[in-house]
């Protein structure tokens, strides 16, 4: 159509007048109405499920947006005007003064029609109507993530994957969509059984939840003084009266931006940006259509609801998402409807009927099994398990035997840990008694996909038993258990949620301690053994052991006498900046060395090498104090080399292993070390496991193989998800713009002979406390001469050159065959790896 002025068209059996087709709309990029109506009819497939049956509001831009500088006349459109073709879908809508009539965007030739009057912005409710026009309940939740001054989209991100992890753990599934603006809109199914009134008011204690627990990132209020540096969690727009821009919407900017829906993986890029309409007409050509499962039809895809109503969607007073659990639906299809199986005691029904036994290994309740005893009263207590479930996003499922079934509980912010906070609980299906013993990997695809594993299980003692509404019970865990002995919990139904909280002990009931060992056994010297980097091919065949990869700093812990040491790599002493992994009362009270890695988690759980880096190389206790404050960490332990006067190096890891899990069963309570668990399942799970998780990789070991302190060895294998490379710094550029007066750039390279082989330029990935820091870092070991072997002219252009001493560690694309890596992104410094240490691919 480019280069026409005007011409009639037939649009689904409607003649339409399209006018002015080589009119420019986006002065800057050139973008004509042409290509404005080739990517609406391109994308209509897809905008339209989104748009269907939902009154739109229109911003019009009949001269064009023009350009950032001067913005062109924007003209906000709610009525249909007379002009409007007769065949265009409308509702009319009564509001408290006035009715105005809405185009319904039910099909191409009114998208055309829209596009033609240079509609650009189209904006839609989460509601939708009837065949008479009658408003419906919202079928769809949406968050509005909008960065205050000094945040942007990665802090939008974050914000998003915190929410993601709360209401996944109420059975929604959200989808992001980069706005095309500034932020990231936060989408999920309802199953339109609550009003909007109750979604809205829902919506709210999400974000002011969120604020709780996030105070420096989140906010809910919609002050503008109070955003700065942080994201607005706008829970507004689930109000009846308001609308928000829908899905595959172009933007009326100065580029031609769209409201995107976006995978969840794409959102863990830190390359992640805004799409315009060339990147989304690709995608949309590619078949990708992230927003399917919100739009798609509500009878298919029985979305969850969300907590509130009436109180008649199960036993728990409203408080409950009606049945659903990370992952799953509401109760849908009938008692064994997947199972299969009849006669299954009715409170099962819904378990059942969410997971098929021949594709997960959970466990199924038989016929006629599980069934209550009738007339008996409530048991005294019974068995409980705790299960970390590693799904789209880590939590906690809290379970106690009831009646003869597991009556469950989701917590997305885990086990309280103090009486002073009480942690969200979301009541969830009852689970068969045989799940108290259930760890594995739940397939990809199949409800709450991803790896369970027993957190801690025992007996417990209940005090009171309200169904629905009030529960208190003193729980008894296993030596090494993560409860470190006894505590006592209540949950509360508020008739809005479930709360749990940490009880004071009563009387009698006191953390049980493991009884201590001694040894006056002097400790022999170690160095940590290293891994190569491998492929899932290498470790083919052969018995190996199977651990998750942490994104963190190695350590040796060693304990002589009353002790605790913290050995770098390197040798070097990292007790006074980890203050909190060396108290000797946390330890089992004898002489050992053990080995492991030392990690940071970011606000959803998962280690952050990032994070870890604001509490490497502190030293003075002040500073230790204000940054373990803010950024916790914790030790996962995978090895144990001496213990109690015997040296177990020349063990088999097998047996090493085997007496790690009695060793850790001493820790005491409190103290912020686990082990790190071996997965015994297929690799190519593990590792998509990992991958979901948004973990660095696997590490891979022979059962058979010894400690050899200070090598590298290809019986450890790193099997990576991404690459990455140690690289050594031998110089900056100074940035310009709103980096002026730090860093524009890292000149990064290899050693090789004295000299570094120059790998790259690294410009991103920084935020702007490390630029400082690497600033000042760099400026301390100036050097008047390149330390690299070759390097392009236009990257030596205005650099500043320093000695090659420090090592990063960077992740990239690929390597080019000049050996340079394709956009190299910053990770942090490496200050347990020397220049020595580093090395080049292959």
């Amino acid at each position: 159509m480019a280069g026409k002025r005007q011409e009639r068209v037939d649009v689904e059996g409607h003649e339409l007048t399209i006018t002015n087709l080589d009119k420019i709309i986006y002065p800057e990029t050139g973008t004509t109405k042409a290509e404005v109506l080739e990517y609406y009819a391109a994308v209509a497939p897809f905008l339209i499920p989104a748009a269907a049956n939902r009154p739109a509001t229109r911003k019009r831009w009949v001269h064009g947006v023009g350009t950032a500088q001067e913005p062109g006349t924007m003209f906000f459109q709610k009525n249909l005007d007379d002009s409007t073709p007769p065949w265009v879908p409308r509702v009319t809508i009564q509001h408290k003064d006035h009715s105005n009539d809405y185009p319904l965007v039910n099909n191409l030739a009114t998208l055309t029609w829209l596009a033609q009057i240079a509609a650009l912005e189209i904006h839609v409710p989460q509601w939708q109507v009837d065949a008479a026009g009658t408003m419906l309940p919202p079928d769809r939740l949406v968050l509005d993530l909008d960065p205050g001054p000094g945040a942007g989209l990665p802090e939008c991100v974050e914000a998003a994957k915190l929410a993601r992890a709360i209401l996944e753990d109420i059975g929604l599934d959200p989808v992001p969509v980069t706005s095309g603006s500034k932020g990231i809109h936060l989408y999920a199914g309802l199953d339109g059984t609550r009003k909007w009134e109750q979604v809205s008011e829902f919506a709210h204690e999400l974000a002011r939840s969120l604020e709780a627990d996030h105070p420096d990132l989140v906010v809910s209020d919609m002050k503008k003084t109070l955003r700065g540096g942080k994201v607005l969690v706008d829970w507004s727009q689930n109000s009846g009266n308001k609308t928000t821009i829908v899905p595959y919407s172009l933007r009326g900017r100065a580029h031609p931006m769209v409201a995107a829906p976006r995978t969840w993986r794409e959102l863990a890029s830190p390359t992640l940006e805004h799409l315009d309409f060339t990147a989304v007409l690709k995608r949309v050509k590619a078949g990708k259509d992230p927003f399917a499962a919100v739009s798609a039809d509500r009878s298919r895809h029985a979305p969850a609801r969300v907590p509130g109503g009436d109180g008649k969607d199960g036993d728990d007073g409203g408080g409950s998402p009606g049945g659903g659990s990370p992952g799953g639906g509401p109760r849908t299809g009938g008692v064994g409807s997947r199972g299969g199986g009849s006669g299954v005691d009715p409170r099962l029904a819904s378990y059942v009927d969410k997971r098929d036994p021949g594709r997960t290994p959970e466990p199924f309740p038989a016929s006629g099994s599980d069934q209550p005893p009738q007339g008996a009263p409530n048991p005294p207590g019974g068995i409980f398990v705790i299960q970390e479930h590693n799904a789209r996003r880590r939590h906690f499922d809290f379970r106690l035997e009831h009646d003869g079934v597991l009556v469950s509980w989701a917590l997305p912010r885990g086990v309280p840990e103090t009486p002073e906070r009480n942690n969200l609980a979301v009541r969830t299906e009852d689970h068969p008694l045989d799940y108290a013993q259930f760890t594995g990997i739940i397939p990809k695809g199949e409800y709450g996909a991803g790896t369970v594993s027993i957190w801690d299980s025992g007996e417990f003692e209940c005090e009171k038993w309200r169904d629905g509404k009030e529960v208190i019970a003193t729980l008894t865990g296993k030596p090494g258990g993560g409860l470190h002995g006894t505590k006592r919990f209540a949950l509360i139904n508020t008739g809005e949620q479930w709360l749990i909280h940490l009880m004071k002990d009563r009387p009698g009931h006191h953390t049980a301690i493991m009884p201590a060992a001694t040894s006056p056994q002097p400790l022999p010297a170690f160095t940590p053994m290293l891994a190569t980097a491998g492929t899932a091919a290498d470790v083919a065949g052969g018995d190996w052991f199977f651990e998750l990869k942490w994104d963190g700093i190695r350590a040796l812990v060693q304990r002589s006498g009353d002790t605790i040491r913290l050995i770098s790599r390197r040798g070097n002493d990292m007790s006074a900046t980890y203050p909190e992994l060396t108290d000797p009362a946390c330890w089992p009270d004898r002489d050992f060395v053990a080995d492991g890695e030392i990690v940071a988690m970011d606000r959803s759980g998962l280690p952050s090498f990032e994070r870890l880096q604001q509490r490497m190389n502190l030293s003075k206790p002040a500073d230790v104090e204000h940054a373990r404050a803010s950024v916790p960490v914790r030790l996962m332990l995978f090895d144990l080399l001496h213990d109690a006067g015997t040296d177990l190096s020349a063990m088999p890891l097998g047996e090493r292993r085997a007496r790690l899990g009695p060793f850790a069963a001493e820790l005491r309570g409190g103290c912020p070390v686990q082990v790190s668990e071996v997965l015994e399942h297929d690799l190519d799970d593990i590792l998509a496991s990992a991958a979901e998780l948004g973990l660095e990789g696997v590490m891979a070991k022979r059962a058979d193989s010894r400690y050899l302190a200070g090598k590298r060895s290809r019986s450890w294998m790193k099997l990576k998800l991404e690459q990455s490379q140690e690289v050594v710094v031998g110089g900056w550029r100074p940035g310009a713009g709103a980096r002026l007066g730090t860093i524009g750039a890292l000149l990064v390279g290899i050693p090789d002979g004295g000299k570094l082989r120059y790998a790259g330029r690294v410009g991103t990935g920084f935020r702007d406390w490390q630029l400082r820091d690497i600033l000042q870092k760099l400026e301390s070991r100036g050097s008047g001469a390149s330390p690299f072997l070759d390097i392009p002219d236009e990257d030596a252009a205005t650099a500043r050159w320093v000695e090659p001493e420090l090592v990063a560690e960077v992740t990239f694309g690929d390597w080019t065959g000049s050996g340079r890596m394709r956009h190299p992104v910053w990770r942090g410094w490496r200050p347990d790896k020397s220049p020595e240490d580093v090395q080049g691919p292959g």
